[in-house]
C-alpha cells in the first residue's frame, strides 16, 4: 500500500470521533457488509487504524478512495476548519443557468489547464451545495492529499466558501471558478470564521428576520425583569422600545453564530489645533476587531439592555492603529435608534493634542 494512503487514513481515523466512525464508514460504501461488521468500534484508535489498513489493502483501495472518506467527514462536519467567503461579480447572461454537470466538466478542465498535477473531487450535497476537494501539486510533484483545499459553492448564487487555500493557489482557483460559473470577477466578501453555516446564512440571508412595525407591542412577560413596581413603571417604556428595536434589527430567533468581525477605518483629521496630523497626506488607519463566542447575539443583548457595559463584557475588542504619531485611542460604542448601525466615536491623542472626535458608522452584517 502507498505510504500516502497509510498516512491519510491514519490521520483521518484519529480525527473522526469513535462514536461517528461507524456512520461515516457506512456512508463510504467502499467496504462490504461483512467487513464493516468485523470492525470492533470499542477498540483503541490504533487497533481500528490497523484493521482498516488491512481491509483497504485487501480491497486495493487507492488514495482517491481514502479522499472520498475524508470528504464525507468534512461535509458532515463543516464547522471544523476556518472558512473564508468570496463573492462572484458581474455575471454573464447564462450564469444563472449553469448546471452541475456543466460546472464539473468546465471547472476540472480549466483548473487542469492552469496546473499540471492536481486532483479534483466534486460532490453535490443534499442542501444543493457543491463541495470540491482539491489536492494541489506542481510541475514536478504529485498532488499533496494531506493538505487539500475545500470549496463550497451554491449553484445559481454568487457565493463561494474556501478553506485551507494558500496565496499561491488563490489566483489559480479564482480563475477556474470565474470561468466555470460564467462570471467575470471574484472578490473577498470580508467574512470568515469556523462556522460555515453561520457565514452562509449571513450572506444568503437564511435567518429569521423581524420587520419594523409602526406601533411596537412586545410581549409584556419578556420585559418583566424588575420586581419593584415603581422602578418597573419608570423603565417599562424605554425597555420595551429597546427590545422592539433589537428584534427589528437582529430578529427574534436564533442568530448565525459568528465569532469575529473586523472594522477598518480610514479617515483624515479635521482639527485646526493639531497641524501635525491635519496636514498629513497619509490618512489615519485603524482596525477594530470584535471577537465573541456569538458576536451577533452579544450585540443584540447589548442593544436590548441599553448599556455599553454589556458590550464591553461579552465582546473582546482589539484596536490596531497604523500611525506612529498616535499615542492612544479612546473609542466609545453605542447603538443608534434604528439599531442596525453601531456607531463608534473615536477620540485620538497625538503628541499632547486630542482630536474633537469623529463618528464613524459600522453597518451591521444583518443590515
Amino acid at each position: 500500500m502507498d505510504n500516502t494512503v497509510k498516512r491519510l487514513l491514519e490521520r483521518l481515523v484519529r480525527r473522526i470521533p469513535s462514536r461517528m466512525l461507524k456512520t461515516t464508514l457506512d456512508k463510504w460504501s467502499r467496504l462490504t457488509a461483512t467487513q464493516r461488521q468485523s470492525i470492533d468500534y470499542t477498540e483503541s484508535k490504533w487497533a481500528l487504524t490497523e484493521k482498516l489498513l488491512a481491509i483497504c489493502e485487501e480491497n486495493e483501495l487507492t488514495v482517491k478512495h481514502i479522499a472520498e472518506l475524508e470528504m464525507i467527514h468534512v461535509i458532515e462536519n463543516p464547522n471544523l476548519g476556518m472558512w473564508h467567503a468570496f463573492q462572484l461579480m458581474d455575471p454573464q447572461g447564462d450564469a444563472h443557468s449553469v448546471e452541475l454537470t456543466q460546472f464539473k466538466e468546465q471547472f476540472k478542465s480549466h483548473l487542469s489547464e492552469l496546473i499540471r498535477h492536481v486532483s479534483i473531487k466534486i460532490k453535490k450535497h443534499t442542501d444543493e451545495a457543491v463541495w470540491i476537494r482539491i489536492a494541489w501539486g506542481d510541475t514536478f510533484s504529485r498532488p499533496n492529499h494531506l493538505k487539500p483545499t475545500y470549496v463550497v459553492h451554491y449553484l445559481q448564487t454568487p457565493y463561494v466558501f474556501l478553506s485551507s487555500l494558500t496565496s499561491k493557489q488563490k489566483p489559480l482557483l479564482s480563475q477556474a471558478l470565474v470561468l466555470s460559473t460564467r462570471y467575470q470577477a471574484i472578490k473577498d466578501a470580508n467574512l470568515s470564521g469556523r462556522k460555515l453555516t453561520a457565514i452562509r446564512d449571513l450572506l444568503m440571508k437564511q435567518y429569521l428576520q423581524v420587520f419594523p412595525t409602526k406601533f411596537p407591542s412586545p410581549l409584556a412577560e419578556r420585559n418583566r425583569v424588575v420586581s419593584n413596581l415603581h422602578i418597573e413603571k419608570e423603565q417599562a417604556g424605554s425597555a420595551a422600545n429597546r427590545h422592539q428595536m433589537a428584534c427589528e434589527a437582529f430578529g427574534d430567533g436564533l442568530l448565525p453564530q459568528l465569532q469575529s468581525a473586523v472594522y477598518k477605518l480610514e479617515t483624515k483629521f479635521r482639527d485646526h489645533t493639531n497641524k501635525t496630523m491635519t496636514e498629513r497626506d497619509e490618512p489615519f488607519r485603524c482596525v477594530v476587531k470584535f471577537a465573541s463566542t456569538n458576536l451577533l447575539e452579544s450585540l443584540r443583548h447589548s442593544a436590548s439592555s441599553g448599556t455599553q457595559k454589556v458590550l464591553k463584557t461579552v465582546i473582546r475588542i482589539t484596536i490596531i492603529v497604523f500611525c506612529k504619531e498616535v499615542s492612544y485611542v479612546t473609542i466609545t460604542w453605542y447603538v443608534t435608534k434604528s439599531c442596525r448601525i453601531l456607531t463608534a466615536s473615536l477620540q485620538v491623542s497625538t503628541r499632547g493634542h486630542q482630536s474633537p472626535g469623529r463618528n464613524s458608522h459600522i453597518v451591521m452584517l444583518l443590515h
